[in-house]
């Protein structure tokens, strides 16, 4: 079983991947797209590149939110139904699946626990028009991503994978070690195997480029403003945590960075940008009107 996360982290982390994926990638994906589309996002967690995506896409969809950890897929439905109500959507919901109705038809969302370390061949992959997910290919294998492309015959849409380009506004001299051990802990095998954690944008476009895919990629940093500042301390406390296991002849030297950057924080002093890239795969032999 994949590693799970704390919804109040994901809730937190929204608007910045909100405000990073790249919509022209997107819209691509939408034009690949047969006028009902049907998607299932792997790694799901809250729901929160359905409520990206789905009005992107404006067009009758129907989704499945696979995910390892149920609690997380019984809080998105219920954010799901507070976002669309917010919108004057309206909304009906059982205990396993949701309708919001919208000017250009339903959206039905449907949940889905999946085990992501089992064969990808039993998850029904290619029964859906696209397979889409948000932070969570930095997290695999090699392997696990070699598995993808052999499976996999319909179009790809791979957001926010961390691609190792972090800075902190202003730059510090331990920064540089820091990140380094951060970057260490990302590719731990968080059970999907050895996480590829930064090389993963790279592994995607290697393994399906390899089977005669078109892959498309845009940059889709998180940039986090000095005035982020709960934003700020979740990363400055979890970098510098992170690196002190990893790096424990250093740790006093990290332990004081942390500080030092946690009060930088506390005066409006710090800024981060944290490196990711967004991916699109497309199957040999697709076409899309228009190109």
């Amino acid at each position: 079983m994949a590693e799970t996360f704390d919804g109040d982290w994901l809730a937190l982390r929204e608007p910045f991947d909100a405000a990073s994926r790249s919509v022209a990638l997107a819209q691509r994906l939408g034009a690949a797209l047969p006028a009902r589309a049907r998607l299932i996002d792997l790694g799901a967690g809250t729901g929160s590149l359905f409520r990206w995506l789905a009005p992107i896409l404006d067009r009758p969809q129907e989704w499945t939110l696979a995910d390892a950890d149920a609690a997380l897929l019984e809080r998105a439905f219920a954010e799901i139904s507070r976002w669309a109500t917010s919108r004057g959507l309206p909304v009906t919901a059982s205990a396993s699946s949701m309708v919001v109705r919208t000017p250009k038809g339903a959206w039905r969302v449907e949940a889905e626990v999946v085990d992501l370390a089992a064969p990808l061949s039993g998850l029904g992959l290619n029964r859906r028009d696209a397979v889409v997910c948000s932070a969570l290919l930095d997290l695999v294998s090699a392997e696990w991503m070699t598995e993808m492309a052999a499976v996999l015959k319909k179009p790809l849409l791979a957001c926010l994978s961390v691609d190792g380009r972090d800075r902190l506004y202003p730059a510090h001299p331990v920064d540089r070690m820091v990140f380094s051990g951060f970057r260490r802990d990302q590719q731990r095998n968080k059970g999907l195997g050895v996480a590829l954690g930064p090389k993963s944008p790279e592994a995607l476009r290697a393994a399906f480029a390899a089977r005669g895919w078109t892959v498309r990629e845009a940059a889709s940093d998180w940039r986090i403003p000095a005035d982020a500042a709960d934003m700020l301390d979740m990363l400055v406390a979890s970098h510098g945590e992170v690196a002190a296991r990893r790096l424990r002849d250093r740790r006093e030297m990290v332990r004081a960075w942390a500080r030092l950057r946690a009060k930088q924080v506390d005066r409006g002093r710090l800024a981060m940008r944290v490196g990711h890239r967004d991916s699109l795969a497309l199957p040999p032999g697709l076409v899309i009107e228009g190109e």
